[in-house]
């Protein structure tokens, strides 16, 4: 798919993109090599408080940040951040210029380099586990700091929509997310029944002051 396709495909309500993302392959050329991902678990995220969908487990819901800038649009791009003081996770951007919404990448299937995959998660026991959660997968693809913002443009990164909309998607509560937003209310994390990459869903943990995203 043509970029400007790929935008025009993103501009709608991650709610919506996000089930179709699952069977995408996200692939990520670097000088060590390509790696390529087929995504078998994606959460959806909403918009900040006054949008017309405010989502409370949203990393934009407070605001416009330089943390959350890119969140902001325009879609196509790349939301990375830093999270408990040690991982980093991917999120794919979508929704309309100034909607803040977008699809975080929990979990998937290596389909391409997945010897360079491994040598990236050298404690990873088994191949179903090197980009099985949302860490794990942003490891395995050598995604960091650098890449927040970064285009899904064909160029370093590359993200190929499935010819089909996947069948029999499980939804249910986001993992981890504190609050109202983790609730039954928001049943926006969206997998692939049956597949064995697919991550553990656990509510969100209390954490201290020390331990909080930055």
């Amino acid at each position: 798919m043509e970029f400007e396709d790929l935008v025009r495909w993103l501009l709608r309500d991650p709610v919506s993109v996000a089930p179709d993302l699952l069977g995408a392959v996200l692939t990520h050329t670097t000088p060590e090599g390509a790696v390529g991902v087929r995504l078998t678990e994606v959460e959806a995220y909403r918009g900040h408080r006054d949008s017309e969908h405010p989502d409370p487990g949203s990393h934009s819901y407070n605001g416009r940040t330089p943390r959350n800038e890119v969140m902001w649009g325009p879609p196509g791009r790349l939301y990375v951040y830093f999270t408990y003081g040690m991982h980093f996770c991917a999120n794919v951007v979508c929704g309309p210029a100034g909607s803040s919404s977008g699809c975080l990448l929990r979990a998937g299937e290596i389909v391409e380099g997945i010897g360079l995959a491994r040598s990236r998660r050298a404690t990873a026991r088994k191949d179903v586990d090197l980009a099985r959660g949302p860490a794990r997968l942003t490891q395995a693809l050598g995604i960091g700091r650098g890449d927040d913002g970064a285009a899904l443009d064909g160029g370093r990164f590359r993200l190929e929509p499935p010819a089909h909309r996947a069948a029999g998607v499980m939804s249910g509560p986001r993992v981890g997310v504190a609050g109202a937003g983790g609730s039954a209310d928001y049943p926006w994390r969206f997998w692939l029944p049956g597949e064995p990459t697919v991550s553990a869903y656990r509510p969100a943990a209390p954490r201290s002051r020390r331990s909080r995203e930055p």
